[in-house]
């Protein structure tokens, strides 16, 4: 994790636009940023997009005088949320089914890999019920591991905060794959 020093030269080195900088900034934070997608959406592809252009946002918003003021991860993937919550709005008023290209058989069981399947399915459409918030908390938190501190941080709320946000979504998540169940 950058240092607040570091933080700071990185973002004076970015607002100059500095290519050196830029190049350093994204391959520091391309994987944090993709991983979050990736956890949220679940579709590789679709995640190495998301992530791209929230680089191509960072780069505009810099040119316009409004990026990041204080902590550049935590700008990064506050806007790849923004952008994840919009493509799951998209995605809900037209929903489409894909068909996998390659079906792979990943265990011993056929039937083993259906309730996996299935249980994934489940969990998935019910975390679309939950709010943004509920959403980035759970993802920063079980899918990339981040402590609860640095979760706070990302999401500009305290600990405490976090704490109460994470335990109302995992009661939410289990009301809703009860529902869908």
């Amino acid at each position: 994790m950058a240092t607040l020093s570091e933080t700071q030269t990185e973002l004076n080195s970015l607002r100059t636009l500095d290519p050196q900088a830029i190049s350093t900034i994204y391959d520091r934070y391309f994987q944090d940023v993709y991983r979050f997608t990736l956890y949220r959406l679940n579709d590789e592809n679709l995640a190495e997009d998301i992530a791209s252009d929230v680089f191509l946002r960072l780069l505009e918003s810099v040119k316009k005088k409004r990026g990041p003021k204080k902590n550049i991860k935590s700008w990064l993937l506050s806007t790849a949320s923004h952008i994840v919550t919009d493509h799951h709005r998209r995605h809900y008023r037209r929903p489409t089914a894909e068909m996998p290209e390659d079906i792979i058989d990943r265990s011993d069981s056929p039937s083993q890999e259906f309730d996996r399947n299935h249980q994934d399915n489940l969990t998935r459409e019910a975390l679309q019920h939950l709010t943004p918030d509920q959403q980035t908390v759970l993802t920063l938190r079980f899918g990339q591991g981040y402590s609860l501190e640095e979760t706070a941080t990302l999401m500009k709320k305290k600990p405490n905060a976090i704490k109460a946000l994470q335990f109302r979504a995992l009661a939410a998540l289990r009301r809703q794959v009860g529902e869908v169940a």
